[in-house]
């Protein structure tokens, strides 16, 4: 919202968000969460479309599930990341707005899909389920055969974890990804706030 709509409609909007929290599930075990801040996530979610798009960036996708998950899932971990892992400290207690404002405040750099999953295996981290909110666009660790970078640390990460499950959210789904749908990984193409419920589905065992 601009500086032109009034301030007790952006009030409204942001109490809103605060109810809306109730549809976002609590999964079982630790959540991480890793949103994508790297330069391309400034793009309009729509794609360029003349005349028609969006104002919500695919940065402000990532930031708002990021900051919804972790209000809901006390104990998450979240890792913004591009070419590496930036680490920031939100306060739960301030709104999904707030904290959504401050993960896309970080962007810039390029896109490194592998780096959270490096990052928690470098600290020997357990936890149940990690999502990646993203455009995909992982080039700095690019392979030309073989497994991704990405899938490679996954495998290192099951070897403490293997319970654990792997989300990937493409808010601009390609033709490509960096995570091989398997058992323990699901790919979701765009995002609206069905995502959650099929998060959840995922973590038990319902999707078939």
């Amino acid at each position: 919202t601009g500086a032109d709509i009034p301030a007790t409609v952006r009030d409204a909007l942001q109490d809103a968000m605060e109810i809306a929290l109730a549809n976002v599930g609590t999964f079982d075990g630790r959540v991480v969460v890793c949103p994508d801040v790297s330069g391309s996530m400034s793009s309009p979610v729509t794609g360029a479309r003349r005349g028609a798009s969006s104002a919500v960036r695919c940065i402000d996708v990532a930031g708002l599930v990021a900051a919804a998950v972790a209000r809901v899932n006390k104990d998450a971990l979240v890792l913004p990341f591009e070419n590496r892992v930036r680490e920031i400290a939100l306060n739960l207690r301030d709104s999904v707005m707030t904290n959504a404002e401050k993960l896309a405040s970080i962007g810039g750099g390029g896109t490194n899909c592998s780096a959270p999953l490096a990052w928690l295996n470098a600290r020997q981290v357990h936890a149940d389920l990690v999502i990646f909110v993203s455009d995909n666009q992982s080039w700095v660790d690019a392979r030309q055969t073989g497994a991704s970078e990405m899938m490679r640390q996954w495998r290192a990460f099951k070897s403490r974890n293997e319970a654990a499950k792997l989300v990937c959210i493409d808010i601009q789904p390609l033709g490509t990804t960096q995570a091989a749908e398997h058992a323990d990984v699901l790919n979701v193409g765009g995002f609206s706030d069905e995502v959650f419920e099929v998060i959840a589905a995922f973590m038990d065992g319902k999707l078939g």
